[in-house]
């Protein structure tokens, strides 16, 4: 069938945030890189705008791809429905929850993509055109990623980022050989850990003009143990680009390698997101063997981290089998007292395709209402052990508050950017406060709707 255009669409919630959307979808633009030349390609962000009345312009030979994850697959799936009245025949849906539930997103979707989509994408395309279109194409190899969907020109040119958008998105490992129970991680990158050549980071970061980013890996701070020789090469050829900052998440394993620390700062690495997760030692279990809730080793790394003048997050998850509403409240003295320069404090929420959600079923203790778009890390979707549900929620809402007062968001703003420089502060100031802020506004999702 002849393609008149490809819509790649971004669900989202969020909309513009002082006239700026949070963030680009780095995967439809990397996919929208392997649209052939002579094929118009638009990406619809819901966040920048929102898509339904676009969607009503489209037809019969447009071909529709949609990405989602978990708490965004029921707003794809109203998406679709709308494209369909308007007379589109083929919808294709990837992403996490695709992945990891495909029984769910089939129900709905011509064609379900799961796994790694850059090497399915241009088949999709050829079949569509062909007429032989698959329901069902899978890519779960966590094949090499050399070269795999670099950014094209006139997808960069049409995303915008610096005028749309806050943070940039970027790629450099993938996979993460850690198995939290509720994380995942490994069921959509795979539990193997890849890397991309140091050479296409660089050529990507100057194409794009980028001077800040915030890397889409999931567990970065695993390639100062598994490949520091390329972790030196990375931070070595990234001392030489003119960029402000860039943040990752990692494990507090980091602060054991201080040469490759001083790599980071000099390299402009601003802060890492640490996944302490749980403050509460019986739970180590969980914690796929990156964390043991020991409090003084926690500090130890936050220490060994901000004396190289990089910041530390503080990703901490409540409502664990062991928990109990005590944990909270000692989540946030720990945080008080340990100088984090900003605190993610989230509900355990029990994803498909995780050992945890598979836990939960066995027991009976999904909350039965609960429908996907309460799995965002700020609902209570099961039934805790040590807790009631009420009493689970009306807790985290008292420490929430408190954690993200704007006192203690200045506080901790103010503490981490008098690290810097003062030559350097007008620079670092927007990081010093947007990660509060952001983890502020998760918080507030809770009370945006009931059930």
């Amino acid at each position: 069938m002849e393609i008149r255009k490809i819509v790649l669409i971004q669900p989202g919630r969020e909309g513009r945030i002082f006239g700026k959307a949070p963030a680009a979808s780095y995967t439809l633009m990397r996919l929208a890189s392997l649209v052939p030349d002579d094929i118009d390609v638009e990406i619809w962000h819901n966040d920048w705008e929102p898509v339904e009345k676009k969607l009503r312009s489209l037809g019969k030979h447009d071909l529709v791809g949609i990405t989602a994850k978990t708490l965004e697959v029921e707003q794809a799936e109203h998406f679709a429905q709308i494209a369909r009245e308007a007379g589109v025949e083929t919808i294709v849906v990837g992403g996490n929850h695709a992945t990891l539930m495909p029984e769910d997103v089939k129900r709905w979707a011509d064609v379900v993509v799961t796994g790694e989509a850059y090497r399915t994408w241009p088949k999709i395309i050829a079949d569509f055109q062909n007429d032989t279109l698959q329901p069902h194409y899978d890519d779960t190899e966590w094949a090499d990623l050399k070269g795999v969907a670099p950014l094209t020109d006139r997808v960069i040119n049409q995303v915008d980022e610096r005028r749309r958008f806050w943070t940039p998105m970027m790629e450099i490992t993938r996979g993460c050989p850690r198995n939290c129970s509720f994380c995942t991680a490994i069921r959509v990158s795979g539990q193997k850990m890849r890397f991309r050549p140091v050479e296409e980071i660089v050529e990507e970061i100057e194409r794009r003009k980028l001077d800040r980013f915030f890397l889409t890996d999931d567990n970065f701070g695993l390639s100062f143990i598994i490949d520091p020789e390329y972790t030196e090469r990375l931070f070595l050829a990234l001392e030489k680009l003119p960029l402000r900052g860039w943040t990752t998440q990692a494990e507090m394993a980091v602060s054991n390698h201080p040469d490759l620390l001083k790599l980071a700062k000099r390299a402009h690495l601003d802060k890492f997101f640490i996944g302490f997760e749980s403050v509460n030692p019986d739970n180590w279990r969980e914690l796929g063997g990156k964390s043991k809730g020991l409090i003084k080793q926690y500090q130890a790394s936050i220490k060994g981290i901000q004396e190289h003048g990089i910041g530390v997050v503080g990703l901490f998850v409540f409502g664990f089998d062991n928990d109990t509403p005590k944990v909270m409240w000692d989540t946030w003295e720990f945080g008080k007292n340990s100088g984090l320069d900003s605190m993610s404090t989230t509900v355990l929420t029990p994803y498909p395709g995780t050992p945890f959600r598979n836990q939960l079923l066995q027991e009976d203790r999904l909350i039965p209402d609960k429908t996907w778009r309460y799995y965002d890390t700020a609902h209570v979707v099961y039934y805790p052990k040590q807790m009631t549900v009420p009493e689970f929620e009306q807790e985290y809402d008292k420490v929430c508050r408190a954690i993200y007062s704007p006192y203690r968001i200045a506080q901790r703003g103010l503490r981490a950017l008098a690290r810097h420089p003062i030559r350097r502060m007008p620079a670092k100031a927007f990081g010093s406060f947007s990660t509060d802020y952001g983890y502020r506004r998760t918080f507030a999702w809770r009370h945006a709707f009931s059930s």
